[in-house]
């Protein structure tokens, strides 16, 4: 069964285990669940994509891009609807499968083509966002495919950076039992599946021969822990039973500080904010929307979390390139109650669907309980409805029309590239279940400016464009925006060499451990 979760090792194999805050080990079969932390976890530590993260150099700004299984890749110039992707030779499937144009094509199909055998619904469901704008793959030779755009899509590496590849041949071998494929799967990453207790545990192990020498994990095994509860995190830190927690409470930090533990925070595109459905009242109403926003004390909410967020005024944090100068909702208590009374709002109620622990979700308890009696203080009449994180993730999928009991959702985005963090939650195009568009938002102007984006190939335009769609966003206050996260672990004195990216993902192949 693996470890005791407070023995120490019986060799000298060196073990690293995390406490995250899923309520559950995420999925491990190539189609993450639990939000971005399942992707941090279980899908770049086991898998690769075309496109990876480049989360070791530049940490002090936000991660781009780099190749994966892709060398290199180009938009073809006579047709921006095809983009070519070169294939990285070497590479083989930690079942000795090679990687090749054929794998390639037969993922996309696993994902997209429901007449396949190899179709999974399930991994439709969470990972089809990844390759939604692709209308087909081909293979032009054993190490180059064609990617077939639906539109002219000139962020399309970054959409992929997250779309895992998975052994064709393991899952053939086992006439395509996913269930089977979960009791070994195979990946490219720089870990290997070793073993799971389910809703306990999953144990990873190095993958020596991983392609990426620079990325060969520096510890043996990792062990990764879901602990929903922040106290519980804490505890297990301090009492040597972890090395390396998610999201500590704010409260916690003091004293973990005191016990020699090692608090890492950094700024990283992330939102924390409501989504709410504007295809009916009361959020269809701009001025409901606006009396939201100036009635957030997003200061106040800093001072809580104990400096370990920054105020949020939109869906991306100032330093990226495509910010702008949109206009900012400071609290204005007086504004707020004015613009209720002139939507005839009053009392303005609605329910928000919010998690009890997740990925990227901070503190989400005490952080909703703030925002509601923020709102109730300019004449919002706000019920909370929690519930664990995956279920609020179906909602999220699900779309609002789908689940009509709520009018608001709290589900934390990334922002990590302007399609993933802007366009496919706003654009029209992107309606469920196409996208990330939950409350149903539509506006004609919006949808030409990201259209326009996604069709300029010069970064410099397409940022300038980019930053006036944000501009128009925000007036539209099209989310109740509250704060950014600062994104901070804990980790122990005998954990070495993590350095952390501004990043949603983590690399923890760099982590060695001391005795």
């Amino acid at each position: 069964m693996g470890l005791a979760l407070g023995s120490a090792p019986g060799h000298a194999e060196s073990v690293l285990r995390v406490a995250m805050s899923a309520a559950d080990i995420p999925d491990w079969t190539g189609a993450p669940d639990q939000g971005y932390e399942g992707y941090r976890f279980v899908g770049f530590t086991l898998y690769d994509s075309l496109v990876n993260w480049e989360l070791q150099k530049n940490t002090d700004r936000a991660a781009d891009i780099r190749p994966g299984l892709a060398e290199s890749w180009a938009v073809d110039p006579n047709d921006h609807k095809k983009w070519i992707f070169k294939l990285r030779h070497g590479v083989k499937f930690q079942d000795g499968c090679d990687w090749n144009a054929d794998s390639a094509v037969w993922n996309f199909k696993r994902v997209m083509d429901s007449k396949s055998p190899q179709y999974n619904v399930r991994h439709h469901a969470m990972q089809s966002w990844t390759v939604t704008n692709i209308a087909s793959m081909e293979k032009i030779d054993d190490y180059t495919i064609a990617a077939h755009t639906k539109i002219e899509d000139s962020l399309l590496p970054y959409e992929i950076a997250g779309y895992f590849q998975i052994s064709n041949c393991a899952v053939s071998k086992l006439n395509n039992d996913y269930a089977a494929f979960a009791k070994h799967p195979y990946g490219t990453g720089p870990y290997k599946f070793d073993k799971v207790v389910p809703h306990e545990r999953l144990e990873l192990v190095k993958n020596a021969d991983y392609w990426d020498k620079a990325r060969v994990p520096k510890q043996d095994r990792l062990v990764l822990l879901p602990m929903p509860e922040a106290s519980t995190r804490a505890a297990a830190l301090l009492a040597g039973q972890v090395d390396f927690i998610e999201a500590p409470s704010p409260d916690t930090i003091p004293r973990l500080k005191e016990a020699g533990m090692i608090i890492i925070t950094a700024p990283y595109p992330h939102n924390w904010d409501y989504q709410v459905r504007v295809d009916r009242p009361p959020f269809n109403d701009i001025r409901v929307r606006q009396a939201a926003n100036y009635a957030i004390n997003r200061d106040d909410m800093v001072d809580m979390l104990q400096g370990v967020a920054t105020p949020g005024y939109g869906k991306f944090i100032e330093s990226q390139p495509y910010y702008g100068h949109p206009m900012k909702y400071t609290f204005d208590l007086a504004k707020a109650k004015a613009l209720l009374k002139a939507a005839g709002c009053v009392p303005c109620k609605f329910t928000v669907g919010i998690s009890t622990s997740g990925s990227g979700q901070m503190q989400p308890l005490p952080m909703n309980e703030l925002v509601k009696e923020q709102l109730e203080a300019a004449g919002f009449q706000v019920t909370l409805a929690p519930m664990d994180w995956n279920s609020l993730i179906d909602v999220f999928v699900g779309g609002a029309k789908k689940y009509p009991q709520y009018d608001a959702i709290n589900v934390s985005l990334s922002s990590i590239e302007p399609e993933q963090g802007m366009m496919k939650s706003s654009m029209t195009q992107y309606q469920p279940p196409n996208g990330e568009n939950w409350g149903y938002y539509s506006d004609p102007t919006l949808d030409a400016l990201g259209n326009q984006a996604l069709a300029t190939f010069d970064v410099a335009k397409r940022n300038e464009i980019l930053a006036k769609m944000h501009e128009t966003l925000v007036a539209q206050a099209q989310e109740i925006f509250i704060v950014h996260d600062l994104n901070p672990r804990a980790i122990s004195p005998k954990v070495h060499g993590f350095r952390q990216a501004e990043s949603w993902f983590q690399d923890l192949t760099t982590i060695s451990m001391s005795p």
